[in-house]
């Protein structure tokens, strides 16, 4: 028997046949939870901690955890009880506002704190509808990922139509433009996905090149831009014939051939 102070393997065998395969079950029933209105919800199931499924959810012992929030309690219990990870397929999503700081100087920090919440929730709830997690919010912007456990194969499509689906929901296509601006990223590929941290505090996150590149890529969209990395594009079967460029990417040694969708008018790069 392992103890918690030993190291885990790479390549766990159960972690990497429950983020691949999972459970028809349990994805069923994270299907259910997301129709239940409203969030904050826990990172890996969706059981939502409030509104009027939080009691139910709080009597099956869905709460959030004292360790984890960002959990609830029995998904937390689980990933403590096998501790490790597995490198799979996946793919991530970042998206953040544009312009941030400018936005800030503009408004008190009771309204900023307020503007961000609402890009908060409308962010994470286009990730849930299209069987994402969210990972973590980072100041103004949103990580989130796509597992073959919720979306079969279909990963990187999901991530994509989160991320235009953010875009529609902060106003990129409405006719008076956005109620705030707001560009992301997506790529595919292998990344290490398991559980961190110690019995104190455990999160589940994604480590790898794909994530970080997905982070370069959320820094470099325009308001109103999804850049997709060519490998997701293709895993998701976009149109061959859409236009592809190659970008510079900070800390990248290649370029990094890319496509980019668009939700209404776009703003013009910086500077």
């Amino acid at each position: 028997m392992t103890s918690p102070d030993d190291p885990q393997p790479v390549n766990d065998p159960y972690w990497y046949d429950y983020l691949t395969k999972g459970d028809p079950m349990e994805r069923r029933v994270r299907r259910v939870f997301t129709h239940i209105p409203r969030g904050p919800r826990c990172k890996i199931c969706a059981a939502p901690f409030g509104g009027p499924g939080a009691p139910f959810m709080r009597a099956i012992g869905k709460r959030p955890s004292d360790k984890n929030p960002a959990m609830c309690n029995s998904c937390f219990v689980h990933i403590a009880k096998h501790r490790g990870g597995a490198e799979i397929e996946a793919s991530f999503l970042f998206a953040d506002i544009r312009g941030s700081t400018a936005l800030a100087e503009g408004m008190s920090p009771s309204e900023f704190r307020a503007l961000v919440d609402r890009f908060y929730v409308a962010a994470s709830t286009a990730v849930f509808d299209h069987d994402g997690g969210v990972d973590k919010f980072v100041g103004d912007e949103i990580v989130a990922f796509f597992f073959p456990l919720v979306t079969g194969a279909r990963h990187a499509a999901k991530a994509i139509e989160a991320a235009t689906a953010i875009l529609r929901g902060t106003g990129h296509d409405d006719p008076g433009g956005p109620w705030v601006p707001v560009g992301a990223g997506v790529a595919t590929g292998t990344a290490w996905v398991g559980a961190v941290g110690d019995e104190r505090r455990m999160d589940i996150t994604a480590l790898g090149d794909p994530v970080n590149t997905t982070a370069r890529l959320a820094a470099v969209a325009r308001a109103g831009e999804v850049l997709v990395t060519l490998e997701a594009a293709e895993a998701a079967g976009l149109d061959r014939d859409l236009e592809t460029r190659d970008l510079e990417l900070k800390g990248k040694q290649s370029p990094t051939r890319v496509v980019s969708l668009t939700v209404g008018p776009v703003a013009a790069p910086a500077g």
